[in-house]
């Protein structure tokens, strides 16, 4: 039986550190592992693998894994599960790619779909799981403020950056699609920064243009509370959700949060609370926070959609590494590339930072109590910018559930 092919790193004379002969079960359970004690976010799901698989047990040398990491947080997708799946190709070639994957992101998964369910049975309207969970979106709120903050320290780095953030978040309030603006923040960013004003302005101009013909009136797409009644969305449309939020997700998991709103509570398929909701368990569970689009697709479309819609969220981070992984490091090296997924991610943070704003009109508009919702989220947003720690989000959604079921009802 022919053997199958590892792919061996482009430099591997530099690099002796080599994964241990596993078998493929063992793979998959070692990665499982990963994924029941993924708490606390990408930062604490990164630190894991790092001390694990680099420090203690030397499957890829810590200079290569700083350039895998620097090219993982270039590339849209949750950056540990990307590691996962690449570090898995390194060790048992593109089976054992998926397998760790699929390892890694299992546990949330499971436990995303069993919330949802009960969540979609037990009673909340008016009851006392209600009131908590009208106070635990005023804590998401605290959470995604924090997220897009630290997500714009990382990507904000320079005036022309701001100035694509400030543009986006314009052309969404204006009802602009993301499909024009994004391309047009990347393509203007990398002209602007390279001298090329004259080409830039040419690029906004026509992007103008563009907008002003297809453009329908409304919000863009940060606006997912006021739109229309569809049907219940076929498995495909949310599979399509989910892989537009999949390739869109720059800087973190939040940035997917605009595009999938748009296309399920734009449509009318759930409501802000339920996505509210869906973004405060993905807190509590060890998984990419993106997998909160577990429980969107399930809120829209049964156990079919929330399956459809995690594998178009996911699809992605599996994609880059097993189709790309001997050329993923020339990511890095690609100077021209580099500046236009900055101005796409710089776009992506204007576009959350309006998503945001009408998030938390919708909870103001909810809650019965508008001050206590208002202490609700000073007291979750001084918690999270004080105390650095994985255990933050999780502390901050319990005080607002504890608080909400009190205060609330």
């Amino acid at each position: 039986m022919a053997s199958i092919e590892h792919p061996a790193p482009a430099n591997a004379a530099l690099d002796d550190a080599r994964p241990p002969d596993l078998s493929y079960p063992a793979l998959f359970l070692r990665f499982l592992r990963f994924g029941m004690m993924a708490f606390g976010g990408p930062v604490a799901q990164i630190a894991m693998i790092r001390r694990e698989l680099v420090e203690e047990e030397r499957w890829i040398g810590s200079d290569r894994f700083n350039k895998l990491l620097a090219v993982m947080q270039v590339l849209p997708g949750p950056e540990a599960h990307e590691l996962c799946v690449h570090l898995g190709i390194r060790a048992k070639g593109r089976l054992g790619g998926l397998l760790a994957g699929l390892g890694f992101m299992l546990p949330g998964l499971v436990l995303m779909l069993a919330l949802a369910w009960a969540y979609t049975r037990l009673p909340i309207q008016g009851t006392l799981l209600g009131a908590a969970f009208l106070g635990v979106q005023a804590a998401v709120i605290a959470v995604i403020v924090r997220a897009v903050h630290r997500i714009g320290e990382h990507i904000l780095l320079d005036p022309w950056l701001w100035a694509a953030a400030i543009a986006a978040a314009a052309a969404s309030l204006a009802g602009v699609s993301f499909w024009i603006m994004l391309p047009a923040a990347g393509a203007a960013y990398a002209l602007a920064s390279t001298g090329r004003h004259a080409l830039a302005a040419i690029v906004v101009a026509l992007a103008i243009g563009v907008a002003a013909l297809t453009w329908t009136g409304g919000a863009g797409a940060a606006d997912g509370a006021g739109g229309a009644r569809e049907v219940t969305p076929t498995t495909l449309a949310l599979f399509w959700a989910g892989l537009k939020g999949g390739l869109l997700t720059f800087g973190g998991a939040y940035t997917a949060i605009p595009f999938i709103r748009n296309d399920t509570v734009g449509r009318g398929w759930m409501t802000d609370a339920q996505f509210l909701d869906g973004l405060g368990l993905s807190g509590i569970l060890p998984a990419p926070l993106v997998i909160f689009a577990t429980f969107v697709g399930w809120i829209s479309g049964g156990l079919a959609g929330a399956l459809a819609m995690t594998a178009g969220m996911f699809l992605p981070a599996f994609a880059f590494s097993l189709l790309l992984y001997e050329r993923l490091e020339a990511v890095v090296e690609h100077k021209r590339l580099q500046l236009f997924l900055a101005g796409v991610a710089a776009g992506v943070v204007g576009l959350i930072v309006v998503t945001v704003v009408d998030l938390a009109r919708t909870t103001a508009a909810r809650t019965p109590n508008l001050v206590v919702s208002a202490l609700i989220l000073a007291v979750a947003l001084g918690i999270i910018y004080r105390w650095r720690s994985k255990l933050a989000t999780p502390v901050v959604l319990a005080i607002g559930a504890s608080a909400g079921a009190v205060l609330l009802r």
